[in-house]
Protein backbone atom coordinates (compact mmCIF):
# COMPACT_ATOMS: atom_id res chain seq x y z
CA UNK A 1 0.00 0.00 0.00
CA UNK A 2 1.48 3.44 -0.91
CA UNK A 3 -0.52 6.72 -0.14
CA UNK A 4 0.44 10.50 -0.22
CA UNK A 5 -2.59 12.60 0.71
CA UNK A 6 -3.99 14.31 3.17
CA UNK A 7 -5.94 12.47 5.46
CA UNK A 8 -7.87 11.91 9.28
CA UNK A 9 -7.40 9.31 12.00
CA UNK A 10 -10.53 9.35 14.30
CA UNK A 11 -10.08 7.59 17.67
CA UNK A 12 -12.94 5.80 19.82
CA UNK A 13 -13.78 4.06 22.28
CA UNK A 14 -13.12 0.53 20.58
CA UNK A 15 -10.79 1.42 17.61
CA UNK A 16 -8.98 3.91 15.69
CA UNK A 17 -9.87 4.91 12.03
CA UNK A 18 -8.00 6.12 9.50
CA UNK A 19 -9.11 8.05 6.20
CA UNK A 20 -6.87 9.03 3.25
CA UNK A 21 -8.52 11.02 0.62
CA UNK A 22 -7.49 12.48 -2.96
CA UNK A 23 -8.84 14.86 -4.45
CA UNK A 24 -11.73 14.66 -2.51
CA UNK A 25 -12.03 11.33 -2.18
CA UNK A 26 -11.62 8.83 0.00
CA UNK A 27 -8.84 6.22 -1.34
CA UNK A 28 -8.59 4.44 2.37
CA UNK A 29 -10.98 4.00 4.97
CA UNK A 30 -9.34 1.50 7.47
CA UNK A 31 -10.53 0.73 10.95
CA UNK A 32 -8.31 -0.97 13.34
CA UNK A 33 -9.39 -3.00 16.25
CA UNK A 34 -7.35 -4.60 19.44
CA UNK A 35 -7.81 -7.38 17.30
CA UNK A 36 -8.35 -7.01 13.22
CA UNK A 37 -7.99 -4.67 10.61
CA UNK A 38 -10.96 -3.89 8.38
CA UNK A 39 -10.58 -1.60 5.16
CA UNK A 40 -13.75 -0.69 2.90
CA UNK A 41 -12.07 -2.28 -0.07
CA UNK A 42 -11.56 -6.16 1.25
CA UNK A 43 -13.65 -8.04 4.84
CA UNK A 44 -11.90 -7.58 7.86
CA UNK A 45 -8.39 -9.13 8.87
CA UNK A 46 -6.40 -10.60 12.12
CA UNK A 47 -3.59 -8.82 12.79
CA UNK A 48 -1.22 -11.32 12.21
CA UNK A 49 -2.55 -11.18 8.71
CA UNK A 50 -2.74 -8.03 8.00
CA UNK A 51 0.82 -7.18 9.13
CA UNK A 52 2.11 -10.26 7.45
CA UNK A 53 0.54 -9.10 3.88
CA UNK A 54 1.60 -5.10 4.24
CA UNK A 55 4.36 -4.35 7.22
CA UNK A 56 6.21 -7.76 7.89
CA UNK A 57 5.96 -10.86 10.05
CA UNK A 58 8.17 -9.86 12.45
CA UNK A 59 5.73 -6.68 13.68
CA UNK A 60 4.04 -6.92 17.09
CA UNK A 61 0.40 -7.59 17.17
CA UNK A 62 -0.95 -4.32 18.21
CA UNK A 63 1.92 -1.63 16.05
CA UNK A 64 -0.48 -0.47 13.80
CA UNK A 65 -2.76 0.56 16.18
CA UNK A 66 -0.03 2.21 18.45
CA UNK A 67 1.55 3.63 15.97
CA UNK A 68 -1.95 5.90 15.01
CA UNK A 69 -2.55 6.10 18.83
CA UNK A 70 0.33 8.06 19.39
CA UNK A 71 0.31 11.86 19.82
CA UNK A 72 2.54 14.75 18.55
CA UNK A 73 2.68 16.61 15.56
CA UNK A 74 5.42 14.09 13.38
CA UNK A 75 5.28 10.14 14.00
CA UNK A 76 7.88 8.34 11.45
CA UNK A 77 8.34 4.92 11.46
CA UNK A 78 10.88 3.64 9.00
CA UNK A 79 12.05 0.05 8.44
CA UNK A 80 14.50 -0.52 5.62
CA UNK A 81 14.79 -4.08 6.03
CA UNK A 82 10.95 -4.73 5.12
CA UNK A 83 10.58 -1.37 2.78
CA UNK A 84 8.09 0.24 5.12
CA UNK A 85 7.65 3.83 5.71
CA UNK A 86 4.66 5.14 7.64
CA UNK A 87 4.87 8.63 8.15
CA UNK A 88 2.16 11.13 10.40
CA UNK A 89 2.19 14.61 9.69
CA UNK A 90 -0.64 16.51 11.89
CA UNK A 91 -1.59 20.01 10.65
Amino acid sequence: MKFHDKGFIFKYKDYTQVQIFNAGVAILDMKIYEDKVCKSTFKCQDIETFNNENLSSTYPKHFLKELFDKEGKEIIHRDNDNGVLIKIIRD
